[in-house]
C-alpha cells in the first residue's frame, strides 16, 4: 500500500492583536504550492476568543479550499479575563466556530485522525488537560480505523519540554498519555502552544509542535 501522505500543519493563529495578514497570506501560498491531503491547525486561532476574532480565523482558513482542515481549541480559544463566561460558557464562540464537538475525527485517504482539546479553562487555563474518556475516544477511533492507515492524534498543548527550556509545563500526565497513544499504534503527535518549531519522542512516539504560524509572538 502506498502510504505517502502530505499534511499541512500550522498552529498558533492568534487573530487579533497579534496577527500578521501577509504571514497569513503566505500560509496560504505555502498550501497551493505544497498541494496537501489535509490541513491541521493545532489551537489558538484566537488571541482572546472574541468573535470578531474567530471571524478572521475563517477568513484566513477559507483558503485551504478542498481540503479538509482538522482544528482543535487552544487556551486562548477559551476567554481568559471575561471571567463569568469562562465559568459558564467557555467554548461558546469556539463552538459557533468549529461545531459542537470538541473532540473529533475525520479520516482521509490512507490516515484517520483524532484531535483532542486539551483546553481547560476551568482547571489550568495555560498547561492544559486530557481525561480518560478522551483517552478512550481515540482509542476507539482507531479501533474502527482501516489497517495500514496512519493514525494522527491532533492536540494543542506540548507533551515535551522544549530544548531550550522556555514555554509552559508540558501536559499534566503526558508520559502515561504517550503510553496509552504508542498501545493504540499512533504514528504522531501533532501541537503548538510553545511557539516554537520542535520534534521530540516520549514512548516511543514522535511528538511535533510547529512555531506560531501568522503571530508576531
Amino acid at each position: 500500500m502506498d502510504r505517502s501522505l502530505t499534511v499541512l500543519h500550522v498552529s498558533d493563529l492568534q487573530c487579533g492583536a497579534p496577527y500578521l495578514p501577509r504571514a497569513a497570506e503566505a500560509m496560504v501560498r505555502v498550501f497551493d504550492a505544497v498541494g496537501p491531503d489535509l490541513v491541521v491547525v493545532s489551537g489558538d486561532l484566537t488571541q482572546r476568543a472574541k468573535v470578531k476574532e474567530f471571524a478572521l480565523a475563517r477568513e484566513a482558513l477559507a483558503g485551504f479550499d478542498g481540503v479538509p482542515v482538522v482544528v482543535t481549541p487552544g487556551n486562548h480559544d477559551v476567554p481568559l479575563y471575561r471571567f463569568w463566561e469562562r465559568a459558564l460558557a467557555p467554548f461558546r464562540n469556539w463552538r459557533d466556530f468549529a461545531g459542537p464537538s470538541l473532540d473529533t475525527s475525520v479520516r482521509v485517504e490512507g490516515a484517520t485522525v483524532v484531535s483532542l482539546s486539551s483546553a481547560a479553562p476551568r482547571r489550568a487555563i495555560v498547561n492544559g488537560r486530557l481525561d480518560r474518556e478522551q483517552v478512550e475516544f481515540a482509542r476507539r477511533t482507531f479501533e474502527q480505523a482501516p489497517e495500514g492507515d496512519y493514525r494522527i492524534v491532533v492536540v494543542h498543548h506540548h507533551f515535551v519540554p522544549v530544548p531550550t527550556g522556555e514555554g509552559a509545563r508540558p501536559l499534566p500526565g503526558a508520559r502515561s498519555l504517550a503510553e496509552a497513544f504508542a498501545a493504540m499504534g499512533t504514528d504522531v503527535v501533532l501541537g503548538g502552544h510553545v511557539h516554537q518549531l520542535h520534534l521530540s519522542r516520549l514512548e516511543n512516539v514522535p511528538f511535533l509542535a510547529t512555531g506560531t504560524t501568522t503571530s508576531r509572538r
